[in-house]
């Protein structure tokens, strides 16, 4: 399959490392110092399931030189996708599918706005992974996961072609979903409050959850994107809340999220389309969300200087 990762950070140099290395004909659009590194060296992934490097390794910063491809995992920021979608308009044939791994609930809707619906599967991936250097990554934590699926729950002859070709990889478990839009918010539950309380207390995940007053705050911002997704029609049950906690019990001591990580690092970050997006939501379906709007507005001065605003 011929594939196209869009972004060759952390997430996209993981899932594109394991792709290439199950024998896909992948090249990462990458910029800068990254797309030097690539150039020079391949790419270098240190991973719990066991380090890897493709070498060589292909990359661009010119998509229109790549063709159309069957596949484009679109893995830049959240923030970045709407700057990114019109350029993927190069490596679009009529059967090409893009799937967006962002960390938020919006990225697909973008996508489709910009390069059309037929073109679009909703995605999201789950590991923990970094960037140590341009063109290293290293994954820390998680079993890497993918999933994605129609709008409509089916199981349509291109998504489950796609999700064969990633099984196919090595360190990576892949799934055709018939419910993706719940999945998406199941994950939004862990990703936005673990991203805010982190930003906020500048604190890992094992420090977080073990003090009984920060994990009190983290419970009540899961249970707020909760109240949000059911009054915004998603299909999700209480358990999830539960079932949200304790997957972060089980998570690494020392994890951190990476718009937590940006934040601490004085980068632009996802707060807009997480913590932002709760309150967003929140306003448009009448859910108060008072726990993540303090976040949100907490950390926009932050948010702001990084951005030179």
């Amino acid at each position: 399959m011929k594939i196209c990762i869009y972004g060759a950070g952390a997430v996209g140099g993981y899932f594109g490392g394991r792709l290439s290395q199950a024998g896909h004909d992948v090249t990462f659009v990458a910029r800068g110092k990254t797309l030097d590194a690539i150039a020079a060296n391949g790419l270098q992934v240190e991973s719990i399931n066991g380090d890897f490097s493709i070498h060589p390794a292909k990359a661009t910063d010119r998509p229109e030189e790549i063709g159309s491809v069957d596949l484009v995992l679109c893995c830049v920021k959240s923030w970045q996708v709407s700057d990114v979608a019109d350029k993927m308009r190069s490596l679009l044939a009529p059967e090409t599918v893009v799937i967006p791994l962002q960390n938020g609930v919006e990225a697909h809707n973008i996508l489709s706005q910009i390069l059309g619906s037929g073109h679009v599967l909703p995605g999201l991936c789950k590991l923990i992974t970094m960037t140590e250097s341009p063109g290293q990554v290293r994954h820390t934590g998680a079993d890497p996961y993918l999933a994605f699926g129609e709008m409509d729950g089916r199981i349509s002859r291109r998504a489950d072609q796609i999700g064969q070709a990633i099984a196919k990889s090595k360190g990576v478990t892949v799934h055709v979903s018939q419910n993706i839009l719940a999945q998406l918010w199941r994950k939004f539950m862990l990703i936005a409050p673990w991203s805010g309380v982190g930003a906020l207390t500048r604190s890992p995940i094992g420090v977080i959850r073990s003090l009984p007053e920060t994990r009190e705050l983290l419970l009540d911002s899961i249970r707020e994107v909760f109240e949000v997704a059911q009054a915004s029609g998603i299909e999700i049950e209480e358990k999830a809340v539960n079932d949200t906690i304790d997957f972060i019990d089980q998570l690494p001591q020392e994890g951190t999220a990476s718009m937590q990580r940006d934040i601490m690092d004085g980068l632009p970050s996802e707060l807009n389309e997480q913590s932002g997006a709760i309150v967003r939501y929140g306003k448009i379906v009448g859910v108060q969300t008072p726990v993540n709007r303090f976040i949100y507005h907490s950390l926009l001065p932050l948010e702001q200087k990084a951005r030179g605003e």
